[in-house]
């Protein structure tokens, strides 16, 4: 149907989209071609207006499937997305000569500041996890410290091996989107709760796999018990918004930030494509400095 499968392959062997990405484009291909009632013919695809598409996206906008509330303006500016993409896939096949979608602008989105954690409130949710002993104690802890020392994201340590930490070199190989390898640095403490953990999993786990984070029967921990702990260990913070793995991620950049790494840096870190992505969080270090210019300031 509408050349969906050769779009999707596209996607990911190509462009090197991640798999969520591409599943998540293909839904929405797959829905606009619905509304326009194109099944498998290149002509009908020939034939789409951008009066089309913005009358895809006004219903999809207006109001969801199951009678549910209209979609974000967020959601609605990635669902443009998978089209520009999916029209520039076309171009290339020579389905179509011109992209009804590449000048079409999306909804305002209203950039939200990252969350996060403040330096000093990390340094005790840190303190309080070192009471805590045993294997589950130890792998929680060090979960926390490794995504607030090293900034990956939930997937990237989900899919940590054994062989990905080198000691030698003190640095972590992480495997980002796109299937793009980076390193980062790890600090001498993390190094070493490292070693201490990896004797413990060796106990546990000996040579049936090389995921490095296990539950307490040695099997591969999953998305859910990351989140939970870090909803768990962020409980008492009541200035947070949010409390997820992500928060974590943006308070590792954002105490970055605060002492003086450069956003270039902090994108190589993050693992970011563009420096744009990375800019956000330079929002948060001019509200905390025009905080304290207001607070500060004689004539403020």
């Amino acid at each position: 149907m509408c050349r969906v499968d050769e779009f999707a392959d596209y996607l990911l062997k190509e462009r090197q989209y991640s798999k969520h990405t591409v599943i998540a484009y293909v839904v929405d291909v797959r829905q606009f071609c619905e509304f326009c009632k194109i099944g498998g013919d290149d002509v009908e695809l020939a034939k789409i207006t951008i009066k089309d598409v913005r009358a895809w996206l006004a219903m999809e906008m207006r109001a969801k499937r199951g009678g549910e509330s209209g979609l974000s303006a967020a959601s609605g500016k990635r669902k443009l997305s998978s089209l520009r993409a999916f029209f520039r896939f076309l171009e290339k096949k020579g389905v179509v000569e011109n992209n009804p979608v590449e000048n079409l602008t999306g909804p305002k989105v209203n950039k939200r500041l990252p969350v996060f954690v403040r330096e000093d409130v990390m340094g005790d949710v840190l303190e309080e996890m070192e009471g805590v002993g045993g294997f589950s104690g130890l792998r929680d802890r060090l979960i926390i410290l490794l995504i607030y020392e090293t900034g990956v994201r939930r997937s990237e340590l989900l899919g940590l091996r054994v062989r990905d930490f080198d000691f030698h070199r003190s640095c972590l190989r992480v495997l980002g989107k796109g299937d793009k390898e980076r390193e980062i640095p790890m600090l001498r403490e993390l190094a070493q709760e490292v070693q201490v953990y990896l004797e413990m999993r060796e106990e546990l786990v000996g040579g049936q796999h090389d995921i490095f984070f296990v539950t307490d029967k040695g099997r591969p921990i999953y998305g859910q018990f990351v989140y939970r702990l870090v909803r768990k260990v962020l409980a008492d913070d009541v200035s947070l918004e949010r409390r997820s793995p992500h928060v974590l991620r943006h308070t590792f950049a954002t105490h970055l930030l605060n002492n003086g790494a450069s956003i270039e840096g902090i994108k190589d870190l993050l693992g970011h494509a563009s420096v744009g992505t990375t800019q956000v969080y330079a929002h948060n270090t001019v509200e905390r400095m025009k905080k304290i210019f207001n607070q500060a300031h004689p004539r403020a």
